[in-house]
């Protein structure tokens, strides 16, 4: 059976919440999500599933939202700690499962890692400084009036039996694992969730220096972020996902207010998860923060794959909303992709199949003061150490010195060796490195009988024709054996080998 493929394309971040949006929206059940979440017996919030428009693109927006009474109590003790909220004002509200459009205010918690959506509007205005807070925020300047009109259409029914997480608890991962562990939700969901939250937990012990034992999840552990991981884990396990393939993640500038004072994005937690797990990150010009702890994490628990397939059909695709605004859409887009590399799609598109990729390292040096015979001893040397390529190019350098320019195609893995040949062997006191994609006909090595012995050709296949080309050394060896000039003895064995 065609293993089930996930591709997500970070091209403008990644959150919990535009995680599980797009999730939802590439078709995980949401009656499976809703009642998964239940068992958690967590409680203090309701879960608004809507449509939001980014830039003239609709995708699947997911919010958690903080029950009335705990928002009002976070909102007044702010007040007393010099800690105020931000909100967002999107006009007008509607909560109901499938609308077209999710509208309201964007609240954000003092202590979570994450937006949340409520009706709050307050009639004084505030200089905001507010504390961080790990998923998407905005920074917004905003005034209140102090109404609290609450319609919830779509919420988690309650029983006196579940935990209330308030604003000021804190929890250490073995809380936050139990929570996970007395739940209902499948196995491998919970594998996945408390994974996520490791990757936190361990990031966050290196931010501030203190064992994973003793970080208390006073941000990332809040309501709204055990929700959104294991809405996360339920989400991959429902569309029974095997393997996930994640884009590079693209990130922003600039700095954020948190607790500890102004920090750089990315934020540290991000950094640490990124370098731990080696994440391909590209910092963009974009102003604020694309790319959140929760997200990062998420990418390096479920990640099984660097690469996409060579080719593959698009069966389904989700996009998630995030609520910042960019000048870019600020969406996450997920694919179901059914990879096709290893199939027999047809005869004309096999012929394509003779036709493969794959990235390089190119190494370069300039080298306008070593010998002819030291260079000649350094090629002969990186082709022995394993380099795919050398080759040198007369060139001409400062002060109008001949020079030669020595190029070195290799493997990733064999970068360092390279080097080292190079540093030693020659002359040079400075080597460029960049990675590059090549394209490769499909080869083989055969061997063929001659009247003066067997020779070595290899036999490369463009589409439907065919190139043969015989090797030198065997060339060569054949001519001093048997006097032959070398062109005469190629064309033979080429003759040969085509016949």
């Amino acid at each position: 059976m065609q293993k089930r493929t996930l591709y997500l394309e970070c091209y403008s971040g990644i959150s919990g919440d535009t995680t599980v949006a797009a999730l939802l929206d590439l078709g995980a059940d949401k009656e499976v999500l809703l009642k998964g979440l239940e068992s958690l017996n967590v409680d203090g919030y309701r879960i608004e599933i809507g449509r939001r428009t980014k830039k003239s693109i609709e995708a699947c927006a997911f919010n958690v939202i903080l029950e009335e009474s705990e928002m009002v109590h976070d909102h007044d003790h702010e007040h007393e700690q010099g800690h105020e909220q931000e909100h967002k004002h999107l006009q007008g509200r509607k909560h109901l499962l499938g609308h077209k459009h999710l509208q309201g205010h964007i609240y954000i918690n003092h202590d979570c890692n994450h937006d949340q959506s409520h009706d709050h509007s307050h009639n004084h205005e505030h200089d905001h400084n507010h504390d961080y807070d790990h998923d998407d925020h905005n920074h917004d300047d905003h005034n209140h009036d102090h109404n609290h009109p609450h319609s919830h259409a779509l919420a988690l029914s309650h029983t006196h039996g579940h935990i209330r997480i308030g604003h000021h608890d804190h929890r250490n991962l073995y809380d936050i694992n139990t929570i996970i562990e007395n739940s209902t939700i499948s196995n491998k969901a919970k594998e996945t969730a408390k994974k996520i939250f490791h990757i936190i937990a361990v990031a966050e012990s290196k931010a501030h220096g203190k064992p994973v034992e003793e970080v208390h999840f006073h941000e990332v552990g809040a309501v709204d972020s055990i929700v959104d991981i294991v809405a996360t884990a339920i989400c991959l396990d429902n569309l029974n996902i095997q393997e996930v393939v994640v884009s590079e993640l693209y990130e922003g500038t600039g700095q954020i207010s948190c607790q500890h004072g102004i920090i750089p994005i990315p934020v540290p937690a991000v950094v640490n998860i990124v370098a731990e797990h080696k994440l391909p990150l590209r910092v963009t010009s974009t102003k604020g923060e694309m790319v959140t702890p929760t997200g990062a994490a998420i990418v390096a628990a479920i990640k099984t794959k660097d690469a996409l397939p060579k080719s593959f059909n698009i069966l389904k695709i989700g996009l998630g909303a995030g609520k910042r605004e960019f000048e870019h859409a600020n969406i996450l887009r997920a694919m179901l992709i059914e990879d096709l590399s290893g199939q027999d799609i047809s005869t004309s598109q096999n012929l394509y199949n003779t036709i493969t990729s794959d990235k390089v390292w190119v190494l370069e040096a300039n080298i306008d003061d070593c010998s002819g015979e030291a260079l000649s001893a350094a090629m002969n040397h990186l082709f022995q150490k394993g380099a795919k390529d050398v080759y040198y190019t007369p060139i001409f350098m400062k002060k109008n010195r001949p020079a030669y320019l020595l190029g070195v195609i290799c493997g990733e893995a064999d970068i360092e060796t390279m080097e080292e040949v190079i540093f030693t062997h020659t002359s040079t006191i400075g080597i460029r490195k960049h990675e590059t994609i090549r394209t490769i006909l499909k080869r083989e090595h055969k061997t063929v009988n001659t009247p003066y012995g067997e020779a070595e050709v290899k036999v490369c296949t463009y589409r439907n024709k065919q190139f043969f080309y015989p090797e030198y050394e065997s060339v060569r060896r054949l001519s001093e054996e048997s006097g032959t000039d070398y062109i005469t003895l190629y064309s033979l064995i080429q003759s040969i080998a085509e016949a």
